[in-house]
């Protein structure tokens, strides 16, 4: 009895003296695997769990090869809660021994909470289905249609098969899928991503003419079927003519607040004389996350040639604190070095009424160019992101030949 009381006082002890903020229920570092439950599907992604220099913990998002720090975990006795990057959600759950109960959510959204649980030491994406045949190869490049209720979009299906381990993604006339993770069992697909605010589940099967037949979920409600067949010349429209200049305009106008409340202009003395690159974005979106990782880095390299580059942001509340909240954490992430102005909210119609010379804000990222005579020399719609591949490269390679064509360029008209 005396040895039972004085365990019990060195446990007491123990947990007094444990680290404020130190979880009874020890997480254990390593691979996780994740699922999410959308539309009664299983969504599955992987993460892994490492000790941050503090002593605490990061995250890292896995898709692909993609691997995405989340840096503000905060573990308490016998709970998590995961804020997912730039984004405004959060993972919460409690802490089970090897596993975690919990639930996703978008704080900015009504009644956005779907099933979160988490296994440790589980690696696989998919579980493997049994199968009488044998795994088909489904590399390749696809023309891919989906469907939703009578409205059909055009896409391009890139997948790479190693074993029956499978990656890629989906291009679109506004923008890609991003890193696509998941594997191949007999004649059936299955694809997944997991950013921290979209979750996307791919499935197909292939059909004994070749083609693919599938299922595309996105979060809590959107469902479309997709139809695919090889063709390794498929194509999309140019991104560079679906948005453009109503008659009668050749320049852009405006004056929108920065995130202290100054109203910021392209007449301003700051941008005159100069080549200046507009990005519509919004902080809520994973293929703007994209193409600002790449920006930042390139204006940083640059901005002494004489080029300059504004963020309109467009955001998914019409409140001016809740929008510079959001985009001064993004620009805190993420390490941007150009100005991001406060442009107005995500509704592409709302959205488009702010630049009202184009003919509609169509995708968010838009990229605009405009030349030292502050004339629009050109307008891309969407983006190509690292999860495309080679298409990424061939952004890259057009954006800084567009830009250096435009500092060549000589002018005399006035502005």
């Amino acid at each position: 009895m005396a040895r039972s009381i004085i365990a019990g006082l060195i446990l007491l002890v123990w947990l007094g003296c444990r680290p404020e903020g130190e979880s009874v229920n020890r997480l254990k570092t390593g691979m996780w695997r994740a699922v999410i439950e959308v539309q009664d599907q299983k969504l599955p992604f992987n993460f892994e769990l490492v000790h941050d220099q503090k002593g605490g913990y990061d995250i890292y998002l896995i898709n692909a090869e993609e691997r995405l720090l989340l840096d503000e975990v905060a573990v308490t006795e016998d709970s998590i809660n995961m804020v997912l990057h730039i984004f405004d959600a959060n993972i919460k759950a409690k802490i089970e021994g090897d596993s975690l109960q919990g639930v996703f959510i978008k704080n900015y959204a009504a009644d956005y909470r779907v099933p979160f649980t988490a296994v440790y030491g589980r690696e696989y994406r998919f579980p493997e289905r049994k199968s009488e045949v044998e795994t088909a190869d489904f590399t390749g490049k696809y023309e891919v249609t989906f469907l939703h209720e009578g409205d059909t979009t055009k896409a391009i299906g890139i997948f790479n098969q190693s074993g029956k381990k499978v990656t890629g993604t989906f291009l679109t006339p506004t923008g890609d899928y991003r890193f696509l993770d998941g594997n191949a069992t007999g004649n059936v697909l299955q694809l997944s991503t997991f950013d921290g605010n979209y979750a996307y589940l791919f499935r197909a099967s292939l059909q004994e003419d070749g083609k693919l037949e599938g299922e595309f979920f996105s979060g809590k409600t959107w469902r479309e079927t997709w139809v695919a067949e090889k063709n390794e010349n498929a194509t999309l429209p140019d991104a560079e003519s679906l948005t453009y200049l109503k008659e009668g305009y050749d320049k852009i106008s405006f004056a929108f607040p920065d995130v202290d409340g100054k109203m910021v202009s392209l007449e301003d003395d700051a941008y005159k004389d100069k080549v200046v690159i507009l990005q519509l974005l919004g902080t809520w979106c994973p293929n703007c996350m994209d193409e600002t990782k790449f920006l930042s880095p390139w204006y940083t390299e640059n901005k002494q040639r004489g080029v300059e580059i504004v963020g309109l942001a467009y955001e998914r509340k019409a409140d001016f604190d809740y929008a510079r909240a959001r985009v001064r954490k993004m620009v805190e992430k993420m390490d941007v070095p150009y100005n991001i102005l406060i442009a107005g909210t995500d509704d592409k119609e709302k959205a488009s009424e702010t630049l009202p010379m184009l003919n509609g804000v169509l995708a968010f990222p838009t990229t605009i160019f405009i030349g030292k005579d502050g004339k629009v020399k050109k307008i891309h719609t969407g983006f190509n992101g690292p999860g495309t591949g080679i298409y990424f490269e061939q952004f890259k390679e057009n954006f800084n030949q567009t830009v250096n064509d435009l500092l060549k360029e000589n002018f005399t008209a006035e502005r």
